[in-house]
């Protein structure tokens, strides 16, 4: 007699059941009652002869009898069961055995359950429909498993695209620099730590260590904007404090809450000499003499970027001297969060062993960090990255000339503006003067000469001319960031005063010539000989105004001892 179906159920469709015993009176009655409840039956009389028909047939239930000629159903089993593989293939035991050893042996051959002779066709039948709703689950699980497989796969092979194009923006700046060495280890595909440099038009380098909170793709997906910014603005030569206050505008505005980023923003100027750093939130990085010892500990003191609006944001940064062969030296928290089989972590301390180990082998305290961290057999629990930025004998490679989407025509032209105080204590007007002038395609190759003259006299004009800030602070560290420091106090303060800047275009049949004019509201900066052309004579202004005249095919002072006028020629390619 047939199970009732629930009223409205459909009933479910019948299985092919293999029915495997070698005494014919057993398979006989065995397949007649399987086939009565609308099965397919398919009938073997050994073990030997239920593999075969199994691999040919593919039933998806087996009635199999244990004690059987030529091949029992105990190897039979085993057998079908390797064949199956992971298709879930129940197979029922026929045995008129009762010791419990020998049905516990049925199961460890590989069977589901088992029946004993005679048979019950209600146990049958309930047995029958409850591995037939097992196969159902399974086969509803495989196709779940097969379809995350598949959207894994098709995450994976989006992420692996998107991280490609993340590589290229990422690392589209300079970190391919001789002076510059860095680790990135990734905890996820995604790293949320984020390496940049960029060279910078008057041939000095900036260079951006960030780390996002968290890891993986949320942590990274910050990332693009960081560098979008970052490289634009460098390119364009704006400073530090400039490209700041951008990165914090545009992450305060597109980060969730939670979500920050700690970054350490330098400035490395082989031209002056010069060190400018901004740390907010990343662990204290440090500057280290020729020789390896540590010159300066350069800690965090400010807030992460993305934490509060700009008008709470401070972008006052740290100014040291820094001398050919002097290295700065920073890390991520990956780096001193790296813990041992113990739990215990790397730390500040750990850091700070390998470099006072490395005092003397300068060239070797980036690998000897790296084999430290290796040693102490550290798991990661976070991104890891390490960057050393080292100060070059030489200026830096000049940035390529930047694409513009106009262009002027190559006739004589001649611009005039005046930058009053306020302008002058808000706004940076050198990226938009240098945009002005590569305009002109004939000038585009030589814009980092246009950047350190238009820079340096600009500098010159307001931190002597405006400012009146005394040079000779700058031969100490200490007096070097105080320089620096009184600079950016006395720029605050500023409430009158002006700077000019003429920019006058002539078109020649081989090229052009350039005249930039710098003059300021000041009490002038010559007290030799107004009018010479010897830099030497600019007692304050150290090796700017020399390279200037190096760099131009003329200069001079405008008479009022409060200016100066260059003359540049170029030729077209």
């Amino acid at each position: 007699m047939a199970a009732a179906v629930p009223s409205g159920a459909e009933p479910p469709a019948g299985l092919r059941i293999l029915v495997a015993d070698d005494n014919p009176a057993d398979r006989l009655i065995l397949s007649r009652l399987v086939s009565r409840q609308g099965h397919e039956v398919l009938a073997a009389e050994n073990g030997a002869d239920a593999v075969e028909q199994f691999l040919r047939e593919r039933p998806q239930l087996i009635l199999l009898d244990a004690m059987m000629p030529v091949m029992d159903g105990f190897a039979a089993a085993q057998l079908i069961r390797e064949a199956a593989g992971e298709d879930l293939v129940p197979i029922i035991f026929l045995t008129s055995l009762t010791e419990t050893h020998a049905l516990v042996r049925c199961l460890e051959a590989g069977g589901d359950d088992f029946l004993t002779k005679p048979y019950n066709p209600v146990i049958l039948q309930a047995k029958i429909q409850a591995f037939q709703r097992m196969q159902e689950m399974h086969h509803t699980l495989q196709q779940q498993r097969d379809l995350i497989s598949r959207q894994h796969e098709r995450m994976v092979h989006d992420q692996e695209l998107a991280k490609r194009i993340f590589d290229r923006v990422a690392h589209a700046g300079a970190l391919d620099a001789p002076n510059v060495r860095y680790l990135q280890s990734a905890y996820a595909m995604f790293n949320g730590d984020v390496l940049l440099a960029a060279q910078c038009p008057a041939g000095g380098m900036h260079v951006l260590l960030a780390d996002f909170t968290g890891h993986g793709l949320s942590a990274a997906i910050g990332a693009m904007p960081l560098a979008e910014v970052f490289y634009a603005m460098s390119a364009r030569g704006f400073a530090l404090q400039d490209i700041l206050a951008e990165l914090n505008d545009k992450l305060e505005r597109i980060l969730p809450v939670g979500v920050f980023c700690c970054a350490l923003l330098a400035e490395i100027n082989p031209l002056k000499h010069k060190l400018e750093v901004w740390n907010g939130g990343l662990p204290d990085a440090v500057l280290l003499d020729v020789d390896g010892s540590v010159q300066h500990w350069l800690p965090s003191t400010h807030l992460p970027l993305g934490v509060v609006p700009n008008d709470r944001f401070d972008v006052s940064t740290l100014t040291l001297p820094m001398s050919a062969g002097q290295r700065l030296l920073c890390w991520t928290d990956g780096i001193i969060e790296t813990r041992n089989a113990q739990g215990q972590q790397f730390g500040d301390q750990g850091v700070a062993k390998v470099l006072a180990a490395g005092s003397g082998q300068p060239e070797q305290l980036f690998d000897h960090l790296l084999s430290a961290i290796k040693d102490f057999h550290g798991r990661k629990d976070d991104d890891l990255s390490l960057l050393q930025v080292s100060m070059p004998t030489d200026v830096l490679p000049r940035s390529p000339a930047m694409r513009f989407r106009s262009q002027r025509e190559m006739h004589d032209w001649r611009l005039e503006h005046v930058f009053r105080a306020q302008a002058i204590r808000t706004q940076n007007p050198l990226p938009w003067l240098l945009d002005e002038l590569l305009r002109v395609p004939g000038l585009r190759d030589h814009a980092g000469t246009l950047a350190t003259v238009l820079s340096e006299l600009f500098s010159n004009a307001l931190e002597h001319g405006l400012l009146a800030l005394d040079s000779s602070l700058k031969s100490t560290a200490e007096g070097f960031n105080r320089y620096y420091l009184q600079r950016s106090q006395r720029l605050q303060q500023l409430e009158e005063g002006w700077i000019r800047v003429m920019l006058d275009h002539t078109q020649e049949p081989s090229g052009g010539r350039l005249l930039i004019e710098v003059q300021d509201s000041g009490q002038g900066f010559v007290t030799a000989k107004t009018g010479t052309v010897i830099a030497d004579s600019f007692r304050y202004a150290g090796r700017g105004l020399t390279l200037v005249a190096a760099l131009t095919d003329e200069m001079q002072v405008l008479p009022d001892g409060r200016g100066v006028q260059v003359r540049l020629a170029w030729h077209a390619p």
